[in-house]
């Protein structure tokens, strides 16, 4: 084991892994009598996820040499982030800028760590970056506009709905007082009921300090609705959370009301700028926007009516340890371009959904955090919500610079060649596809 880059395999008194216990652990997993779940309770998270691993192996008639070594602590992500640990995905990390950010938390240049396997990608957006730096940088403001977690509730009809939406109305000061007691950073700023039928979603909306949310908000509501909303109306809780949150799905309530993070950001770009840092013109940007990003969308039936927010979203999720399911949240959003005067061009991005957390989850693993720690976020807990804005406005100028560069790739007819330069299109197809996508 002392080869492949991982922490020598440990023995405990309790139970010493020799050969011959070690090779029936992976024997009972390969022939299905040993859950994955199931193994000793003796043994250590990375002799676990060695087993595993093997006996997996095993049953695939294979060697899996690159998810054996890893540099985070085993224990801490099998007890934290990951159940049936067997190793890890990696994923290349790049960087991009200097990207200058005018913001309320950020108002200097940064560099951005960006995870992906999508070639050209980087680049692209480090293009954008080069046409901010020309055009003295994207303005953006960062709203924090709380987690949401919408339980639902089922009544025996119209009455009983009438009276228990009055009930929450009338009793919100006490509830606020009880699911504030859960944690000294959580705040409700919001509850909203919606009604259909027998059915009653009530969304609670709280700030959540620098913590993305989703668990605090989650022990919150549970925690209200047990001790105080229940025994106080007796209507039942079907589902602590009814899809009225709505998390992990891109919907008109958070495109209206917000979740998370609502982020705005800007440019103008002058005509030198479009024509040499971006190659292209006023008029062609905005007709590919006009007729893409406005026009397509429209006919696609698309919430999102943008480029490609989702590549930048997902990338820096990935490098900055946030829910990576949450960029179908993050991925809807409005570009806004506009001619201005000399051939001038104003460009903007909307993003009214973006959950994003500077502690808990995969924050704290160490890649991450040294990712998180290249853009200086830190949380302060004298300052709860400092650290998480600014890494908000940093992802708005990202998205902003990505969205540039590809619109302008588009508009220049440059978009393939760009992946045919990077070795993209060359790659052998499979099942009929060559990986090209925006």
């Amino acid at each position: 084991m002392g080869t492949n880059g991982t922490t020598p395999v440990k023995s405990t008194p309790s139970g010493e892994l020799d050969e011959e216990r070690r090779e029936r652990l992976i024997r009972g997993i390969a022939e299905g009598e040993l859950p994955l779940h199931k193994l000793p309770g003796d043994l250590s998270a990375e002799e676990g996820a060695n087993i595993r691993r093997e006996a997996l192996e095993t049953v695939a008639g294979t060697e899996t040499g690159g998810l054996e070594t890893y540099s985070f602590d085993a224990e801490t992500v099998a007890e934290n982030n990951c159940e049936n640990l067997i190793g890890t995905a990696q994923v290349p990390m790049g960087a991009v800028g200097p990207l200058p950010v005018h913001g309320d938390h950020v108002d200097e240049e940064v560099y951005v760590p960006l995870a992906t396997t999508e070639g050209a990608l980087i680049a692209s957006v480090n293009r954008g970056c080069a046409a901010l730096r020309e055009a003295g940088g994207a303005t953006v403001h960062a709203e924090d506009v709380g987690m949401t977690r919408a339980p639902v509730f089922r009544t025996s009809g119209i009455q009983e709905t009438r009276s228990f939406v009055d009930w929450i109305e009338e009793h919100e000061e006490e509830i606020r007082d009880r699911v504030e007691t859960t944690s000294q950073y959580l705040e409700l700023l919001e509850l909203r009921t919606h009604s259909v039928g027998t059915t009653v979603f009530v969304r609670f909306r709280f700030s959540t300090g620098d913590a993305m949310g989703m668990n605090m908000a989650t022990l919150a509501c549970d925690q209200v609705i047990q001790e105080l909303i229940t025994p106080a109306t007796g209507v039942h809780c079907v589902s602590l959370s009814g899809n009225y949150c709505v998390d992990k799905k891109p919907a008109a309530v958070n495109a209206q009301e917000g979740r998370g993070k609502r982020i705005f950001a800007e440019v103008e770009l002058s005509k030198s700028v479009l024509r040499e840092a971006l190659k292209t013109t006023a008029a062609d940007l905005s007709e590919v926007q006009y007729r893409k990003n406005l026009l397509g969308s429209a006919a696609a039936g698309s919430m999102g009516l943008n480029a490609h927010y989702a590549n930048m979203v997902a990338a820096f999720f990935v490098a900055t340890g946030q829910d990576i399911a949450q960029v179908a949240e993050g991925a809807l959003g409005v570009t806004c371009i506009e001619p201005r005067s000399e051939d001038s061009v104003y460009v903007s991005i909307f993003m009214p959904d973006v959950p994003l957390g500077a502690v808990g989850g995969g924050t704290g693993l160490q890649t991450q955090n040294d990712a998180l720690s290249l853009m200086n976020v830190s949380p302060d807990s004298d300052d709860p919500g400092a650290a998480v804005m600014r890494l908000t406005e940093i992802l708005g100028a990202t998205v902003l610079a990505g969205e540039l560069s590809l619109m302008s790739a588009l508009s220049s007819h440059h978009l393939a060649q760009a992946h045919r330069e990077m070795g993209r299109a060359s790659l052998p197809a499979q099942n009929g596809l060559n990986g090209m996508s925006e």
